[in-house]
């Protein structure tokens, strides 16, 4: 996957969130948008998911050269964020078999090995809305990280990790993320280390 943004623009009512953004993410790397809170980087984030469209100017997307139209693009995205609910009344294994169907896992993964890729194994027949806030965010990761899609898209990945979910991040990016374009919004370092490059929102005022 490859994104490019030409002279894009995107506003709410009179305000813009950014303007004359000229930037291609491409293939296989890995980035950071960052910025001060509110300025925009969750913004940009739901732009380039496709979700959200540019005011002026361009975000174009394309896989092996070939153009992928808006209505396609979340077939080939994951997305993390704090504001994306799960559904709380499905069981671990029910709500990532109902996920599945629509959006396979990485390697042909099963259902049972992407629950002990994130270490939740022991409440895999527990309803969602029983775990704590960090499960939940495990579980999150999951669904994003471990599905088989080019674009993998973090908006404050960590939200909710104490120190050993925090290292599960980092080794899910590190394990799977391998030659996958992913985009992380974040101010932590400990959430974009990985990135080989920063985009700083708030030069696009």
């Amino acid at each position: 996957m490859t994104i490019q943004l030409h002279n894009a623009g995107k506003r709410y009512n009179r305000d813009w969130i950014f303007r004359n953004l000229n930037y291609t993410f491409q293939c296989g790397k890995h980035y950071a948008i960052t910025g001060p809170n509110g300025s925009g980087k969750s913004t940009l984030l739901q732009v380039l998911s496709g979700a959200v469209s540019v005011n002026e100017g361009s975000c174009s997307h394309s896989l092996k050269n070939a153009a992928i139209s808006p209505e396609k693009i979340f077939s080939y995205t994951s997305l993390c964020a704090p504001y994306l609910e799960l559904v709380e009344e499905f069981t671990l294994t029910e709500f990532l078999t109902f996920h599945q169907s629509f959006k396979p896992f990485v390697g042909g993964m099963t259902v049972n090995a992407v629950i002990d890729a994130v270490h939740l194994a022991h409440a895999r027949h527990k309803k969602i809305n029983e775990y704590s806030s960090g499960m939940k965010q495990r579980v999150k990761l999951a669904q994003c990280i471990l599905s088989d899609t080019p674009l993998v898209l973090l908006d404050e990945p960590c939200t909710n990790l104490d120190t050993a979910g925090i290292e599960l991040y980092n080794q899910l990016i590190k394990t799977y993320c391998s030659g996958r374009l992913a985009v992380v919004s974040s101010n932590d370092i400990a959430e974009y280390g990985f990135c080989e490059e920063v985009l700083d929102i708030t030069r696009f005022k």
